[in-house]
């Protein structure tokens, strides 16, 4: 009988590390303390830098998204004048809080609960998968989650690493615009739309009396008073319906922003989204950085530096992400 209870109690206990070992996955290292110099002003809401990202508790991104949060402080001037906005859905809220706190327990951030079902019904399938996650599209409704007192944002995507001081970017002047990012006029733009769009005389007439240029949203500068002024979020999912109906793009959110802010984009140097890192994996294709000076790198396209580093086939340039990785390696027992 006493074995039978020793096994019963082995086999509780076993059952109880592996729920703690899923519900604690995954762990990162606590990140450290980041002070302001002795130049910095006192953080008020005048000094304040916002910076807003998604966290998605589910997925790999989460790494991606801790690294680029280190990554911001490490090369502030002042990075307690920085205050996060995280967006993220509600089923995973408890888990991210705890996560963000154990990392940085010095960080100025809250979480915004992001509804799916908000952007689902809008949502047509693109031609890849990790496009479609509803957290994707949350950057259209920055206005309407913010607090009102936040009337200019930085967006970040979670796949990428700033090298620089964010206050650089967060003081660039957008003159009239709503929206600054840096834009890239020599790329084709043709292929970001369908065939149908472009011969449909009602949509390829929207970019008359524009010049509109490539532009990636995943580093955005928003000033959220025009925006939220000028109904920005309900353009966006007009051209979602479109999508909806006519299919006139093949791409997840990137074409909504085209279509409403290409040609109309405050130009940011090129140092601030060296983009298209993560090239293409089928292929393994390494990329190199464009030229100049590099303020921001990031891996978009579909290799993730993390992936690549824990698959130990990484690219050159993946070298220069994982000293931002605060992910913890090894098992429930294991602190390394």
């Amino acid at each position: 009988m006493a074995s039978h209870h020793h096994h019963l109690l082995t086999t509780v206990l076993l059952f109880l590390l592996a729920a703690a070992a899923s519900t604690e996955q995954p762990k990162f290292r606590e990140a450290p303390a980041f002070r302001n110099g002795k130049d910095c002003p006192a953080a008020d809401p005048s000094t304040t830098i916002h910076i807003a990202m998604t966290l998605d508790y589910s997925s790999p991104y989460l790494r991606g998204s801790i690294a680029a949060v280190l990554s911001v402080l490490q090369h502030a001037g002042c990075p307690e004048n920085m205050f996060f906005h995280f967006l993220a859905v509600h089923r995973h809220f408890r888990d991210l809080n705890a996560t963000i706190v154990s990392t940085f327990p010095y960080l100025n951030f809250r979480l915004y609960r992001f509804n799916p079902a908000l952007v689902r019904h809008l949502i047509s399938s693109s031609i890849r998968r990790a496009l479609d996650q509803p957290l994707n599209y949350a950057r259209i409704y920055l206005a309407d989650l913010l607090p009102a007192t936040v009337t200019r944002v930085i967006y970040f995507d979670s796949d990428l690493i700033v090298v620089d001081d964010v206050e650089k970017l967060w003081g660039i002047d957008l003159d009239s615009h709503v929206l600054g990012a840096p834009e890239y006029s020599h790329a084709n733009f043709t292929p970001y739309f369908t065939p149908h769009f472009w011969s449909h005389p009602l949509f390829s007439s929207i970019f008359d009396n524009r010049n509109p240029c490539y532009f990636n949203t995943g580093v955005m500068v928003i000033d959220l008073t025009r925006w939220r002024a000028g109904g920005y979020t309900q353009k966006l999912e007009h051209w979602m319906r479109v999508q909806k109906r006519f299919r006139i793009y093949n791409l997840g959110s990137l074409p909504p922003f085209l279509l409403v802010f290409a040609g109309n984009v405050k130009q940011v140097e090129h140092r601030w989204n060296q983009h298209g890192l993560g090239g293409d994996n089928l292929e393994g294709l390494c990329r190199d950085l464009h030229p100049g000076p590099v303020s921001l790198l990031h891996w978009s396209g579909k290799g993730k530096p993390w992936l690549r580093l824990d698959s130990k086939k990484p690219c050159p340039l993946d070298g220069l992400w994982a000293p931002y990785d605060l992910f913890r390696h090894g098992s429930l027992f294991s602190d390394s």
